[in-house]
């Protein structure tokens, strides 16, 4: 049982033994440093049942506690709190239970239902951007966060694989390409076909000019582009099955699925399922002829069908146009409904999706609640923040996006440079340094854009967020190689510890280390990487001063000593933990 969830028993026997009243519930909070205690229960809630002065029903309770239960050491009560102070056994005993326990933290107890979490779901027109690493590295640890919490998780994106963004690309190629591959080119298939939804809009934009300057308005330009009306006619032949242009299509996508699959592995996120929008953006339809029937939909004169939601204090929603081809709402129900028949144990979904689909969303939500799946209440939308620049905002269709690949690398390059400057890795090998500043760059992006809050946006920097100090990936990767250092030269025994004469700065790393189990539930609950990262951060911050206050390896005895030890592997064993549900490597030297 949880110290907190201890207390709170203690607390209610209490209030019942000395006031004959029933708590409910008890309220707790952290000590506030300038006074004496481990945690604090707040009084002036129970006033609500126990009538008095809040000091002195503190005072009671506290006396009860000091002479009731053992693990109660002292007391103190400042107007409402009553801070408690906790006996060095329970934190030993507390250690003892965990130091071995290479899952620590993760719970044991699986639930019945399975979470899927969607994420990255590209378009097949151009390679993954930074956009998208902020989309993959929170959806890839939202789902590592919830299987460590208990739950089945299957990770799955839809890959947005049809449409005119498409078939611009195709266009291109087929105008400009000479026939070039990724294979004769030497460049990954994503890049390849980004490069020519570049080209693309390059030929679009001329031709705009030439009409304009024959004296078309800007506005009919636009619309009749011969570019673009032959990108439309091409669409048109797809969905009609045209067979030239879906070979072409098959091809092109082929190689950007095989370049997204290369950047997935360098990232280091997986996938346990893959839906593709061009087998299911007639998904849905069958969904709609029941609604109309249920009255969940309604039908306009001219055909259309839409969801009335002003009730709900949205507005009216089409769900089908007036010649009956599906919008992107429709798909997005029937791919829902979809992946439950496919996987019939799931009972929520998490869509990784940026904040500017939020009303998206809560619609599609409402639709699918309104259609009577039970489900629907398990519906989650992973709102995002953009990531901006130093140098501004991204474009994809000029070519100005920050592309994941070269991130990678520039992540890289930018961990040796600060690393040769600090010369730290005099005794690694070639092929050692190169692994290890892959470790540090990749660690100082994930960690950089977990650390923050889902819903806030970011301006990224590369160069600040690899720091061997502060709130950093590098900085907690390289705390964690030296515990690895400190273990190597003592060795590991199984020690249990029943009579050591703890310092504070042992007890304070033992109380963080006792709330890791609740952070990862919170994290959990509430879809956030960055609790899991602050609390790490924070974690490593104890631990840097424990190290730099008490000689762990000259300790005055051999108890001591190993004490010391382990709760140092204990720490590292908890950092690299941590780390792993935010898909981030801890190197062993550094």
């Amino acid at each position: 049982m949880k110290l907190q969830d201890t207390l709170e028993f203690h607390v209610k026997a209490a209030v019942k033994a000395l006031f004959d009243s029933e708590l409910e519930s008890v309220e707790f909070q952290a000590t506030r440093r300038e006074f004496a205690g481990d945690i604090t229960v707040v009084v002036f809630p129970m006033l609500r049942v126990v009538k008095g002065n809040p000091v002195v029903i503190g005072e009671q309770i506290g006396k009860y506690l000091e002479g009731n239960v053992s693990l109660v050491k002292g007391f103190n009560v400042v107007k409402g709190f009553l801070n408690i102070e906790i006996s060095d056994a329970y934190y030993l005993s507390f250690f003892n239970g965990i130091k071995d326990d290479v899952h620590y933290g993760f719970s044991n107890i699986k639930s019945d239902k399975a979470v899927m979490v969607e994420y990255s779901s590209p378009n097949t027109n151009k390679p993954l951007h930074l956009g998208h690493v902020r989309n993959v590295l929170l959806g890839y640890s939202v789902a590592e966060i919830l299987k460590a919490s208990g739950k089945t998780v299957y990770k799955t994106q839809i890959i947005n694989d049809r449409g005119i963004h498409i078939c611009k690309s195709m266009l291109a190629w087929q105008r400009f390409g000479n026939g070039e591959t990724p294979e004769s080119t030497g460049l990954k298939g994503d890049k390849l076909v980004g490069n020519y939804y570049v080209e693309f809009d390059k030929a679009y934009k001329a031709e705009i000019s030439d009409l304009v300057a024959n004296g078309k308005s800007e506005e009919d330009a636009k619309k009749e582009a011969p570019i673009l009306l032959e990108a439309q006619d091409m669409l048109r032949k797809w969905e009609a099955g045209d067979k030239k242009v879906v070979e072409l299509w098959e091809t092109m996508n082929q190689w950007v699925y095989d370049g997204f699959e290369e950047t997935y592995k360098a990232i280091g996120v997986d996938f346990d399922a893959y839906y593709y929008e061009s087998q299911t953006y007639l998904l849905g339809k069958e969904f709609i002829a029941e609604g109309l029937k249920t009255g969940v939909f309604e039908k306009d004169p001219d055909g259309s069908v839409w969801c009335d939601l002003t009730e709900d204090g949205l507005d009216r929603k089409i769900v089908l146009r007036a010649d009956g081809t599906a919008v992107y709402m429709t798909q997005d129900i029937g791919t829902a409904i979809q992946r439950i028949k496919d996987y019939p144990d799931v009972g929520g979904m998490v869509y990784t999706v940026g904040n500017e689909q939020d009303y998206h969303f809560k619609v599609l939500f409402l639709i699918i609640k309104k259609l009577g799946f039970e489900w629907a209440e398990n519906l989650y939308h992973l709102s995002y923040g953009m990531v901006d620049l130093p140098s501004g905002k991204m474009k994809s269709r000029e070519g100005t996006v920050v592309d994941a690949d070269d991130l990678i690398t520039e992540m890289a390059t930018t961990a040796e440079d600060i690393s040769k400057e600090l010369g730290k890795l005099d005794d690694y090998n070639e092929a050692e340094k190169k692994a290890l500043y892959r470790t540090i760059g990749l660690g100082a992006l994930k960690y950089y854009i977990l650390k923050v809050d889902p819903k806030k946006r970011i301006l990224f920097d590369p160069k600040e967020s690899i720091d061997f100090q502060g709130n950093t990936g590098p900085f907690i990767q390289y705390t964690y190689a030296r515990i690895q250092s400190i273990l190597r030269k003592a060795g590991h025994d199984g020690a249990t510890f029943s009579d050591i004469e703890m310092h504070d700065k042992e007890r304070q790393l033992l109380k963080q280390l006792e709330l890791f189990p609740s952070v990862i539930q919170n994290a959990a609950s509430q879809y956030s990487p960055a609790l899991i990262a602050n609390y790490t951060y924070d974690l490593v911050k104890l631990y840097n001063s424990f190290f730099q206050n008490i000689s762990i390896l000259g300790a005055d005895s051999e108890d001591e000593k190993h004490f010391r030890v382990q709760l140092s592997e204990t720490v590292g064993q908890t950092i690299k933990n941590a780390f792993s549900v935010l898909g981030i490597d801890v190197p062993e030297r550094m």
